[in-house]
């Protein structure tokens, strides 16, 4: 008896029409970025979900030698309602100091909740060692968790990670550099010769020509005025022109585990002949009892007896003509009757043969 199971297949056929978008969709503006910051502090106030950990000791004890307290030596503290914790944040562009920014607070030992938390005034700075903002405030947690007395617990989402809007207070700006020169670069999200010569193009039939000219397949440098204000306006225009970015290459991206297919407009295929059939092997298993005669002294025993059976559909062989598209091979397959995961190992077959232009990605 066969027996099948089925997974949901999604096939996307993607259109890549050249359709106009706007520049700043579809690339960013050299030295216009946000800056990663990172800082340690503590969390106080949890209820009993802190840690005993000797770097948090250690911390509380520093923390205490600010304000003029010392501890005794060879006494180490309580922490069941504070914990060490990593603040992170992304500093963007052009923020002032003054301004505020979010913040993320993640536990780094082992409280098992930062619900009901306030994180203490903490540094937070950038790759230089720099100080960039101070953080400070009343954690938001999304998650919680449970635990009776017998060990059962339960959680929901992640309790030990949570955020503080405006938690951090701006104390430094970082320059941009897209003011220190006569040009600006546009950096493509998408690197792509085409869409590099149509953005110059674009730019150029606007502003004049030889305003614009395509460093590489990736950017596009685009004269502009030095002074901060017409450069502001300048850019304020450019990033809202319009034009056709070229087609992107011929893919095919596989979901490994949902099952998704995805296929691009120019994928195509060569000439090729596809067998396609299934070989089903059964084997049952059928215990015997051997009951001996009478008198014979011997005793009950169970004797295993094995059925093997084979069984092979019938193989269908189907043609695709040069320059097929992968839509009708999709056809073809659901033709002969193939399961959803079957179209996943043709495509493989067909690009080991050479008869399938596109790349193929597994994720």
């Amino acid at each position: 008896m066969r027996c099948f199971k089925y997974l949901f297949l999604s096939l996307l056929v993607v259109s890549q029409a050249a359709l106009a978008e706007r520049i700043k969709d579809l690339a960013q503006v050299q030295g216009v970025r946000s800056n990663p910051l990172i800082g340690y502090g503590l969390v106080v106030g949890l209820n009993g979900t802190g840690e005993q950990q000797i770097y948090t000791q250690q911390s509380f004890a520093t923390m205490l030698s600010r304000f003029g307290i010392t501890m005794p030596s060879g006494i180490a503290p309580k922490m069941k309602n504070a914990a060490a914790v990593a603040v992170h944040a992304e500093l963007p562009a052009f923020v002032k100091p003054g301004q505020a920014i979010d913040i993320t607070v993640s536990s780094i030992g082992d409280a098992k909740s930062l619900r009901g938390g306030t994180l203490l005034m903490t540094p937070l700075r950038g790759v230089d060692g720099e100080v960039y903002a101070i953080a400070q405030g009343n954690l938001v947690v999304g998650g919680f968790g449970a635990e009776g007395s017998d060990g059962s617990k339960i959680t929901v989402n992640i309790p030990t990670a949570g955020r503080i809007p405006n938690g951090a207070t701006v104390e430094r700006a970082v320059a941009a550099a897209f003011q220190q020169d006569d040009f600006i670069t546009l950096n493509l999200n998408n690197p792509d010769f085409t869409t590099a010569k149509r953005l110059a193009e674009r730019i150029n039939s606007t502003f004049g020509p030889e305003v614009a000219m395509p460093a590489d397949g990736a950017s596009v440098q685009v004269r502009a005025p030095r002074d901060p204000g017409q450069r502001v306006l300048y850019l304020a225009s450019l990033e809202n022109l319009e034009f056709s970015p070229g087609d992107g290459p011929a893919r095919i991206v596989v979901n490994s585990r949902t099952g998704t297919i995805v296929i691009g407009q120019h994928v195509m295929v060569k000439e090729a002949a596809v067998s396609h059939g299934n070989l089903v092997v059964t084997i049952s298993e059928s215990p015997q009892v051997s009951q001996p005669g009478p008198l014979s002294g011997g005793e009950t025993a169970v004797v295993p007896q094995s059925d093997v059976s084979i069984q092979q559909d019938n193989s269908r062989m189907f043609m695709f003509q040069p320059g097929v598209s992968l839509e009708e091979i999709v056809r073809a397959v659901n033709a002969v009757g193939a399961a959803p995961g079957d179209l996943m190992a043709i495509l493989e077959a067909l690009k080991q043969a050479g008869a399938l232009n596109a790349e193929l990605v597994v994720i």
